[in-house]
């Protein structure tokens, strides 16, 4: 029977840490989506997949996609997401019912270890029974509680399933049903079992695989680069440092490591001038050898006028993943008489660490003054300078 596959990857991933979606970070030294699309793109069952993709994410797809060992006719265009996962979904089986598939596999690609066996189970029983998940058996004792969190019922465990991806469907059985929950005005599904079953199908389980875990949490990333401790990629550690000034002008409040601080005056700048930001955003241009801020965002280009500045911190970022490369530390100094740094540093950490997907202890921010010395220990502006460590994939000569 002829099998599509859905790769899922459109969502934020906000429990994960902001920053560069978490489909797109590596893990190994490469980005999840390229292990997971690797895992159905070498599976000789399947003949078409197709991801869905956040239309901001075309140029960390492309990236992703240039990593796998070879090109695959196999691999349709990507298609846009929707508002929720399940407008996601349907809009990727609307893409693949030109090529007339009979079965579907539907797969989060924050699922990056689904193995060929997992696959082959799975279409074996989208043909068999027309729809089903995969399952793993549930360890833990599970109570039901009510609004008060008293214990309302304990399920017997025996009976209930913990269910992952790649959920299998005939394929018009899974696109009719989105078709009519989405004529009904129904979008909050958030699984296509659930989905399918609200449609009137009956859905099987069948055996899922332990280790098919899904990215969610940061330990989850620990624990998964754990996992693939041992493999043959090495790496590389990298430096860089960066430095930015701004002239103080008019104004109320100064922007200093994304966070709005209020001062008497306000700075001479292109973008939003935040000078914490923008040394960083340099620090990691340089640990990669890519140019500099202004090589990425001109000022010349009037797009960037007023541009909030955790975009090109979080740009920088994602250069970084897409090389297959990890950002181990960030570490900044404030040059300045005024504002002080001390009331407002947590929160600067706090927001650099979400803006790069980092853990707080990962990011450093310091102060100093010149002891009156130079256009800074005059009041005239603003500096500050970063160094970003990074490690990369090491490429052989």
């Amino acid at each position: 029977m002829s099998v599509a596959a859905l790769i899922v990857a459109a969502g934020r991933g906000s429990r994960a840490g902001e920053g560069v979606p978490k489909q797109y970070r590596g893990l190994g030294g490469i980005p999840v989506l390229s292990r997971t699309l690797s895992a159905f793109l070498t599976h000789p069952g399947i003949g078409h997949t197709v991801v869905v993709i956040h239309p901001d994410d075309r140029s960390l797809y492309e990236a992703a996609v240039a990593l796998l060992p070879a090109p695959s006719s196999a691999l349709l265009p990507c298609v846009h997401g929707g508002d929720t996962r399940q407008d996601s979904v349907r809009n990727g089986l609307e893409a693949l019912a030109g090529h007339d598939p009979e079965l579907v596999l539907v797969h989060d690609a924050a699922r990056p270890f689904a193995g060929p066996e997992l696959i082959d189970r799975a279409v074996a029983a989208a043909g068999r029974l027309g729809a089903a998940v995969p399952g793993t058996p549930v360890t833990d004792t599970i109570k039901v509680i009510g609004s008060r969190s008293e214990v309302l019922s304990t399920p017997d465990r025996a009976t209930l399933r913990a269910v992952q991806t790649p959920q299998a469907f005939r394929f018009p059985l899974l696109l009719d049903a989105h078709r009519r929950a989405a004529a009904a005005g129904l979008s909050a599904f958030t699984d296509d079992g659930a989905l399918a079953e609200w449609a009137g199908s009956t859905v099987h389980v069948f055996d899922g695989d332990t280790g098919n875990i899904k990215l969610t949490h940061p330990v989850d990333f620990q624990e998964a680069e754990q996992r693939l401790k041992g493999d043959a990629m090495t790496y590389i550690t990298r430096l860089g440092t960066g430095f930015d000034v701004h002239a103080f002008g008019d104004g109320d409040h100064v922007w200093l490591g994304g966070i709005k601080v209020p001062h008497d005056r306000g700075v001479l700048a292109h973008s939003d001038g935040d000078v914490i930001l923008h040394a960083l955003t340099d620090a990691i241009l340089g640990a990669l050898a890519d140019g500099d801020i202004g090589t990425h965002f001109p000022p010349s280009d009037p797009q960037w006028r007023g541009a909030s500045s955790d975009r090109f911190l979080a740009h920088a970022v994602g250069l970084v993943a897409r090389r297959g490369g990890i950002v181990d530390h960030l570490d900044a100094t404030l040059l300045c008489e005024k504002p002080r740094l001390g009331p407002h540093r947590e929160a600067m950490r706090q927001r650099i660490a979400e803006i790069s997907g980092l853990r707080l202890d990962q990011v450093s921010l310091k102060a100093t003054t010149t002891e009156k010395l130079g256009f800074t220990g005059r009041s005239e502006g603003i500096a500050a300078q970063a160094a970003a460590t990074i490690r990369l994939p090491e490429v052989s000569a």
